[in-house]
Order: C-alpha cells, then sequence, then structure tokens
C-alpha cells in the first residue's frame, strides 16, 4: 500500500476541526493526503477552516457544498471522488488522534477486510476546557488519559491499551454492529465496489451502518481495530434525529438482503467514466 486518503468530515466547528488537523500534521507516518469534507459550514467557518490547509506538511484539499441538511453520506462520497489513495481512513473533525494513528492503520490493513477502530468521549466541561485551553490531546502521554479516567473527564481508558490479538480480530467477520465513520477504514477498490454512502439516507443516522452492511454483502469482512488506534471524540450535542426512524426502517429492509450491495444513489455520480 502506497498513499492512504483521510477524510475528514466536518461542519460549522472550526475550532475543534483545528485540533483534529493539528493532530494529523504531526503523524509518524507521512505518505497521506487530507480531504476536508465540509457538510455545508456557512461563508466564515468555511474561511476559517480552509486557513488551516495552508499548514498541512501533506497534499490536502477541501470538498464543501451548501447547507440542505445533515448530508454526511453526500459530502464523503464527493471528498473520496477527489481523493487519490488506494485505502481509505474516514475520521470526523471532532476527533482528535494519537501520532501513530495513520500508521496503526497503515500495520492493520487486509486485503478483503474493513477496519473499525472505536473512540473515547470527552466530557461536556472538558471538552469545553480542550477547545478554550487549546489542549494538544495527541501529545498527551497514557499517565495524562489515566488521569483524565479517575476525573471523569473520559469514559474510559482501556482502548488506550495497544494489544497486538492477531487473528482475534477476525473472530467477528460479519458484525455491522459499531462500525462507525468516525473511524473506519477499508479499501478505495471496495468502497467504489457497493457505490460507496447511500445519500438516501439523509438526516442523522446508520448512513455508516448500511455501508459496512453492504460491504459484508460484497464479501467484504470486518477485522477489529479496538486496543490499536482510538479516536478522542469531543463532546457536541446531539444531532437533529427527526430522520432516525425512517433510516433505520430502510436499514433492517436490507440488512437481510443479501444480494443488496450497491447503494442506489452512491459515488458513482461524481466519477467520470
Amino acid at each position: 500500500m502506497n498513499l492512504i486518503s483521510v477524510i475528514v468530515t466536518t461542519y460549522d466547528w472550526p475550532a475543534a476541526l483545528e485540533l483534529c488537523l493539528e493532530a494529523l500534521f504531526v503523524q509518524s507516518d507521512g505518505d497521506f493526503e487530507i480531504i476536508i469534507a465540509d457538510d455545508g459550514s456557512n461563508v466564515e467557518n468555511v474561511g476559517q477552516s480552509q486557513s488551516f490547509c495552508a499548514k498541512s506538511p501533506v497534499p490536502i484539499k477541501y470538498v464543501h457544498h451548501e447547507d440542505k441538511g445533515f448530508r454526511a453520506g453526500t459530502i464523503r462520497n464527493k471528498a473520496v471522488a477527489q481523493s487519490a489513495g488506494e485505502y481509505l481512513i474516514f475520521l470526523d473533525g471532532d476527533c482528535v488522534v494519537r501520532q501513530n494513528f495513520v500508521n496503526r492503520h497503515r500495520q492493520l490493513a487486509a486485503c478483503g477486510r474493513f477496519v473499525p477502530g472505536n473512540r473515547v468521549l470527552l466530557s461536556q466541561d472538558f471538552t469545553q476546557d480542550v477547545i478554550s485551553q487549546h489542549i494538544p490531546l495527541h501529545k498527551k502521554n497514557g499517565c495524562y488519559f489515566v488521569t483524565l479516567r479517575l476525573q471523569n473527564k473520559i469514559n474510559r481508558i482501556l482502548p488506550f491499551l495497544m494489544l497486538p490479538l492477531g487473528r482475534l480480530r477476525l473472530l467477528e467477520p460479519k458484525k455491522w454492529q459499531k462500525a462507525m465513520t468516525c473511524n473506519l477504514a477499508m479499501w478505495r477498490d471496495d468502497f467504489l465496489r457497493v457505490n460507496g454512502f447511500d445519500e438516501l439516507f439523509e438526516g442523522w443516522g446508520y448512513e455508516d451502518s448500511d455501508l459496512v452492511i453492504r460491504l459484508i454483502h460484497a464479501g467484504i469482512r470486518r477485522k477489529e481495530g479496538r486496543f490499536a488506534m482510538p479516536v478522542l471524540h469531543l463532546w457536541h450535542p446531539q444531532n437533529d434525529r427527526n430522520n432516525h426512524d425512517v433510516n433505520y426502517q430502510r436499514l433492517l429492509g436490507r440488512l437481510n438482503q443479501q444480494d443488496f450491495i450497491l447503494a442506489e444513489k452512491g459515488i458513482s455520480q461524481y466519477l467520470e467514466h
């Protein structure tokens, strides 16, 4: 594997995006590009967010579309269409990674596998401290996070353990649950094979689960990424969940359709044929 594309989704929170990007700018593995997928931020926030790109030591692109509600799947499709890597890592712009994040994903990549990592949630108050004080979480050591856990500033500490696990990572090849695009990797060819995210999933909910289910239907199997490269997820209010039930029923309808592989409205519309 050569180039990796890190797809970073953001919306109207440049302060969080700056922390996310600063962690990516100091990765131990430098053979990657960043594609920022902006799901409709306003003009002021776009300008502020784009200003961060000048500091990038790796190739970086900014993909933006107008705000028509939560359309994360759509903007991720557009971002992947602009990417050049043969391997994709999806990351949210309100997540901060450790300095070996890209390298650990590279090490776990395997033919015919998607790799979901996990996350550590920050408390609301601590998130405000991180933003206001611009705390460089990516530079902190294990003892720092143990202290945070004891103070209930993060919800758990176990994800920071780096465990080899070996073949244990392959024990649940068809598990789709808890594979979220705040920390999810796959081969670009596999993503294209299922036509990417299905843009019929508008509003918050299950566009990532749908993608993973279709990957499994296509014969792509899960390789567990826990205890390898956790992300630190900043607290934020829940997204509008008005479309939750519609999206969930669509997901359930596809779950047992083993031949349902291609997104009905996917990335193909943005690719040159």
